[in-house]
């Protein structure tokens, strides 16, 4: 990747704890070691991330209340700084930047990177303008100077439901695995559910949502809880929590469910696990799913739309189950406790080495010159 002078701005709504903001920090970080100069562009400066930005990197607070807001900001950071080429990440990000470039009328290459399934985000959106975002990519994308897509699952949807042609789409698998997350993996857990000679935990991890299924994962332990004395650990923060708490007081597993919130380093939690599980009824490209593997932790995951049965190779390097079988869960998890498969799965993550991605990144991003798109 020949990058000379060139500078390269990533753009997102913010650095809140999601999978999408650690993959975009983890580029950041990969194409800084390159010797690349990156702008970080943020719709707003906030987040549990924001301490994390690599140095070297220079930060663009928009500070706007969301994505639409921040476009003045964007069309006047293009024409100012002109890099020569902006990544963006998630779709409202996605269609203000194809917007951005058109009025800043500045030769900037521009890609776009999907890292969600569509038809499922916009099914289940709260508001009408998630629901009309297929309609907002279909006429945006094409705008585009590249469309990355985090899975083989999330590209085909956008084909399927954006009409997105096959040929504009390319596969580029996340930038999960980085020396950082083995070093943090060592560090110890506080907590006394994490000490030697205690039950088995079983972890999950993400923002406490909808589309995560937690109440799924709580209704599994507590069939598991049956057979195993087991403690549950879930990593994250969001609307869902009362939800949580109120089942798993109805289900009497309170007093062995630890929901601590967000946490900057999950890593050490899923190095001592004994079970990681994704319950997710739709994904993109599961970071935390390939970060469990990475510290060779045993996973269970649903085959959900999409990622999991990519990373797992169909279940070669871990147990995939269908979406909402709670008794399917608490059986797959009680086997991979009991005897786990997979071992060794940290050699299964090669894809997703942060070296590779950033390669694959630098010749997208690099690439030609801009187009007039």
């Amino acid at each position: 990747m020949k990058t000379g002078e060139k500078r390269i701005a990533l753009f997102l709504h913010s650095l809140n704890g999601g999978g999408a903001e650690r993959v975009m920090l983890n580029l950041a970080w990969g194409l800084v070691n390159k010797g690349v100069n990156v702008d970080l562009v943020l719709t707003r400066a906030e987040g549990a991330f924001v301490q994390q930005i690599p140095k070297g990197i220079r930060v663009f607070d928009l500070k706007a209340s969301r994505a639409i807001a921040s476009l003045p900001g964007l069309v006047g950071y293009l024409k100012k700084e002109t890099p020569h080429a902006l990544l963006s990440a998630l779709d409202h990000n996605n269609v203000v930047a194809v917007m951005a470039k058109k009025i800043a009328r500045v030769p900037v290459r521009l890609v776009v990177s999907v890292h969600g399934t569509l038809s499922k985000s916009a099914a289940h959106a709260p508001s009408l303008r998630g629901k009309l975002m297929p309609l907002w990519v279909r006429l945006a994308y094409h705008h585009a100077d590249a469309v990355v897509a985090v899975s083989d699952g999330v590209a085909q949807d956008l084909v399927v439901s954006a009409g997105i042609k096959p040929d504009n789409v390319k596969v580029i698998y996340n930038p999960v695995v980085t020396p950082d997350i083995l070093i943090k993996a060592e560090e110890e857990v506080e907590h006394p559910w994490f000490r030697n000679g205690e039950p088995p935990i079983i972890l999950g991890v993400g923002r406490l949502a909808l589309e995560k299924d937690f109440c799924a994962l709580i209704k599994a332990f507590a069939l598991v809880r049956k057979k195993y004395n087991a403690r549950l650990v879930i990593l994250g923060e969001g609307e869902e929590r009362p939800r949580l708490e109120a089942l798993a007081r109805e289900l009497s597993v309170s007093d062995e469910v630890f929901m601590p919130g967000f946490v900057q380093n999950p890593y050490k939690y899923m190095k001592r696990a004994g079970v990681f599980v994704l319950s997710s009824r739709w994904e993109g490209l599961p970071t935390v799913l390939v970060e469990a593997m990475a510290v060779g932790t045993p996973v269970v995951s649903t085959d959900c739309p999409s990622g999991p049965a990519e990373i797992l190779e169909g279940g070669k390097w871990g147990k995939l189950v269908p979406v909402g079988d709670v008794e399917g869960l608490a059986g797959a998890i009680t086997e991979q406790i009991s005897s786990p498969i997979g071992l060794g799965i940290a050699a299964a993550c090669d894809r997703f080495m942060l070296e590779k991605i950033v390669e694959q990144y630098g010749e997208i991003l690099v690439g030609d010159d801009a187009s007039e798109k």
